[in-house]
């Protein structure tokens, strides 16, 4: 049972002082749509949320798309009577189409319905940080993100921010209102955004909380080749390259190594994988999905696992 105080920082410039880790909501989101993990029972998930919130985690991150609608509803549900609730996030632009299909719309009305159908789903009366999942179509991202400006200035969102943008999108929308917040896929297998977007962020104290911190489980260190093989047919990631050869082995191999510095630390391989996301100087949090209230404790040691150079030269290894 974790006892220590979670770490906190600001995000960005937001005023909100979140912990350095986030309970993420896409698994809470259950199977059977295009992007789910699998069966999901909706009282784990339950469990979890009230567990990492025990421990101390102030902030949950999840979208419409998750489920189209069913995460939003459990993150509702795990909310309610509570005397303190930790911030909200959640995102739009994913619509439900046939068969269960994303498809996207950054069209002004379909973003206002979208943003008080999250506000019913969670129960709340405003949502703290409300976030454009994916700048698709790219033709629309400004119609987009001036409903989500229209949406904060209504009071229904408090805080607004994107997903997955690059570089030349998030200079064209923030010509229409400030950009708070930028939450992007980042792990050490994911590190196109070292390049030029968390720098960008950093020098302009815009807030990001990263994604997939454990690309999507693959650092966990309970991930082997059995486990992927038996992954339900639900489950996104069977078809992901990264849990594919030829970069499965690469990626193993990393894990082994993760493995060694968490040895050390007396910690597991995800931790260790959280905490070097955390070690940027851009990132503010990040995003860790929990689907039972047994994955919280070992992987919420991140928030405040400080590695050595010793421990990145290990991890990184040839790199």
């Amino acid at each position: 049972m974790q006892t220590t105080q979670l770490k906190t920082t600001e995000l960005g410039q937001t005023g909100l002082d979140i912990t350095r880790v986030g309970f993420g909501a896409w698994a809470v989101g259950g199977g059977g749509w295009e992007f789910g993990w699998g069966p999901q029972q909706d009282e784990q998930s339950i469990a979890a949320i009230q567990h990492a919130l025990d421990l101390g985690v102030n902030w949950i991150d999840t979208a419409a798309a998750y489920g189209f609608g069913h995460s939003e509803a459990v993150v509702g549900r795990a909310l309610q009577g509570l005397a303190e609730r930790p911030y909200v996030f959640t995102k739009a632009s994913l619509l439900e189409g046939p068969d269960r299909r994303v498809v996207h719309s950054l069209k002004r009305d379909s973003i206002l319905r979208e943003a008080h159908a999250s506000l019913g789903r969670l129960g709340v009366d405003a949502i703290d940080l409300y976030q454009i999942h994916w700048p698709i179509p790219d033709e629309d991202i400004e119609e987009g993100w001036s409903a989500f400006a229209e949406l904060k200035e209504q009071g229904l969102v408090r805080h607004v921010g994107v997903s997955n943008f690059d570089l030349e999108q998030l200079r064209r929308i923030r010509q229409i209102a400030p950009v708070e917040t930028l939450q992007p896929q980042y792990s050490l297998i994911e590190r196109d955004v070292e390049r030029d977007i968390l720098p960008f962020a950093e020098r302009d104290r815009i807030g990001v909380i990263a994604y997939s911190p454990m690309s999507s489980g693959l650092l966990t260190g309970a991930m082997t080749r059995e486990r992927i093989d038996a992954l339900p047919d639900d489950d996104w990631r069977g078809h992901d390259e990264r849990f594919r050869e030829p970069q499965l082995s690469r990626n193993l191999a990393l894990v082994a190594r993760l493995g060694v510095v968490a040895d050390r630390h007396h910690t597991v391989p995800g931790a260790v994988a959280i905490a070097w996301a955390l070690r940027n100087p851009a990132v503010d949090g990040a995003i860790v999905g929990f689907r039972s209230p047994e994955q919280v404790d070992p992987l919420i040691d991140a928030a405040n696992l400080e590695l050595s150079e010793e421990d990145i030269t290990t991890i990184e290894g040839d790199q």
